[in-house]
């Protein structure tokens, strides 16, 4: 009977995948292969990778059948956690071996296997990275081993291979940095950064340390608390050492020098200095001794020109500058350590101003004025400075900006930056989207009906605009008519149509009575007399209906000397027949009132109205006529 044949591999989108021994089933026939352990299964393993690694095809294509003809899990699909261990340790023992011919050959690690012939890049170690890349990117092994591969690479590499591995991981950052590589191989990743930065020189590889820390930059999120110094521990150990006492041959001034210098030591703690007012003294007092040295030797163009570093492409930048009392003559004439000086100036007063302190944290009134001048000296020597003062000033106000909404963050808590993507409801997901139930002519009237409808509440709310009164609302006005405050007349409120519009619908509303005196009065006679001062108020206290009856009275006076009686006589036979002598004195009287009342007393039955009433009114009349013509023929 032939052998049954072996089944075909399943496909890359069903690979391998982790199990852990807990959640293995038990096996069935006791008689099941061990996992793998030995030292010659190892070396297979390591055979079998050997032959990956020399075919010239894409990891896609091969990958996974290599990992399935080494390790030959119990199950196809299958990967438990010995033998993902096993997996992990033949593959660290390959790069081992590959990383020694390498170096046994003389050619970087990084370029050992490359074809001079073809000029392509066919590096083993590369090839093998590349493969356990996409085996944990797809889940077939476990996701933190590649990153293992990475830490043990750079640990075997010197400083110079080490840049060509960083420049691997620098191009693989997008898929190290995915949500299933990255929770499993972060902290590794730390680790492996961290340990390379101990080895790396802080004044000879600063290139090199700032690639590292981008990297950890853009790796990490920003909330990521590991690379944030909560506490706002001072670096202390950054001594700068300087020589105390003087020497021969020195052309410059030594205290200045042992001044300059000593700023450093304020710099290092800031803490430390605003806590001590003695220290304080002694920092303020360098410091101007330091800013009048460079207001008194300011630099020419031809002094920034020689220091210009923009036609430098592959200058070099330190971190310290040397301190050697020698070097003081022509490190003053360098405008690029004049910036030095003044930007850490800069930046410790804007520590001392930091927000968010308190009372005892942060500096005195004293403390805060002296600040303020020297900041002020710091940023006209800045501006100064060529090349480009101006621009470079501007760059670091905004960069100093900036720092500030950190520390408002930090301080905070450090809350994450990322928001959780809003998740529908199951019953919503089908559902249509509802209009709103009027439309009002444009969208955001119809959104705020459907936001009363849901929340029937908001228009009784307390918080909600309220009326105003009529007091507070004609204060304005009330001001504007008051000569001693001294507002032109183009500028009165009372010029403003919506303005007296809301006001007369206010004063209706609340006061009527006050409301009846804008037809007197206009719309200045609305405002409320307490309002106003004492001598417009007297303008608007007598009522407009007397000023206008009684001129009106004396000059019909002027014409006749017996006014009423021809007025009541003419009056009598004009009457109709049915009305009385007192319907016929109010038909007369009526100087003042309208239309409407001679047809109300029309409608009146003669009964309603006695006669003696009425004549006692005209009798009072004709004697106050009468008492004005006295008077006016005495003054006469």
């Amino acid at each position: 009977m032939a052998e049954p044949s072996p089944p075909p591999p399943p496909p890359s989108n069903s690979g391998l995948r982790i199990l852990l021994a807990k959640d293995r089933a038990p096996t069935s026939s006791p008689s099941a292969p061990a996992a793998v352990s030995s030292h010659a299964d190892r070396d297979r393993i390591i055979g079998v990778f050997r032959t990956a690694l020399s075919r010239n095809e894409a990891p896609e294509a091969f990958a996974l059948q290599a990992v399935q003809e080494a390790i030959k899990p119990q199950k196809q699909t299958v990967l438990v956690l010995e033998e993902n261990q096993t997996l992990e340790n033949a593959l660290r023992r390959l790069l081992q071996e590959l990383v020694s011919s390498a170096v046994q050959s003389g050619k970087g690690i990084m370029q050992y296997g490359n074809s001079l012939d073809s000029g392509e890049s066919n590096c083993l170690i590369t090839r093998l990275l590349d493969i356990m890349l996409y085996l944990c990117e797809r889940g077939h092994v476990e996701g933190g081993m590649v990153f293992q591969l990475l830490e043990d690479l750079t640990d075997m590499s010197t400083i110079k291979d080490c840049k060509d591995v960083f420049g691997y991981i620098e191009s693989k950052q997008d898929v190290l940095g995915k949500q299933e590589l990255f929770g499993r191989g972060k902290l590794v990743m730390l680790r492996t950064c961290n340990q390379l930065l101990r080895r790396l020189s802080k004044s000879n590889d600063v290139v090199f340390c700032g690639r590292i820390i981008m990297f950890l930059a853009h790796f990490f999120p920003l909330s990521e608390r590991s690379a944030l110094n909560i506490k706002g521990v001072f670096n202390t150990s950054n001594e700068t050492k300087y020589e105390k006492d003087a020497t021969d041959g020195i052309s410059v001034d030594f205290n200045f020098y042992q001044t300059l210098w000593s700023l450093q030591e304020h710099f290092r703690n800031p803490a430390l200095t605003t806590t001590n007012p003695t220290k304080w003294q002694k920092f303020a007092s360098n410091l101007t001794v330091v800013l009048s040295t460079f207001e008194a030797q300011p630099l020419s163009d031809a002094d920034g020109k020689h220091n210009n570093l923009e036609q430098e492409e592959d200058a070099a930048f330190n971190i310290k500058y040397l301190t050697s009392s020698k070097l003081m003559g022509l490190e003053l004439k360098d405008a690029s350590f004049r910036r030095h000086i003044l930007v850490q100036c800069l930046i410790f007063f804007d520590y001392l101003k930091a927000p968010g302190k308190s009372d005892k944290e942060g500096p005195s009134e004293s403390m805060k004025e002296e600040i303020k001048s020297c900041e002020e000296r710091v940023k006209n020597l800045l501006e100064v400075i060529p090349p480009k003062g101006k621009e470079f000033l501007q760059s670091i106000e905004h960069i100093l900006e900036r720092e500030k909404n950190w520390v408002w963050w930090k301080r905070d808590g450090c809350p994450a930056f990322e928001k959780q993507p809003f998740e529908k409801k199951s019953g919503q997901a089908g559902a249509r989207k509802r209009k709103p139930r009027w439309r009002l002519g444009n969208k955001e009237l119809a959104q705020l009906w459907k936001w009363a409808e849901l929340n029937p509440d908001a228009l009784t709310d307390s918080d909600r605009v309220r009326m105003p009164s009529v007091t507070e609302y004609w204060k304005p006005l009330a001001e504007d008519m008051d000569t001693s405050a001294g507002i032109e007349e183009e500028y009165h409120h009372k010029n403003n149509r919506v303005y007296c519009w809301k006001g007369l619908r206010f004063q209706a509303r609340q006061d009527l009575e006050g409301f009846s005196r804008f037809c007197d009065y206009g719309i200045e006679g609305v405002v409320p007399p307490e309002l106003l001062p004492p001598d417009v108020r007297a303008k608007f206290n007598s009522k407009p209906g007397e000023k206008a009856k009684r001129p009106k009275r004396e000059d019909t006076k002027g014409t006749s000397a017996h006014p009423r009686e021809p007025q009541v006589a003419a009056a009598t036979p004009e009457t109709d027949g049915g009305g009385s002598g007192g319907d016929q004195e109010e038909g007369a009287v009526p100087m003042d009132s309208d239309n409407g009342a001679g047809e109300d007393g029309q409608k009146r039955s003669p009964g309603e109205v006695s006669g003696p009433e009425s004549g006692q009114c005209e009798a009072e009349d004709d004697g106050e006529d009468n008492t004005k013509s006295a008077h006016s023929r005495d003054r006469r």
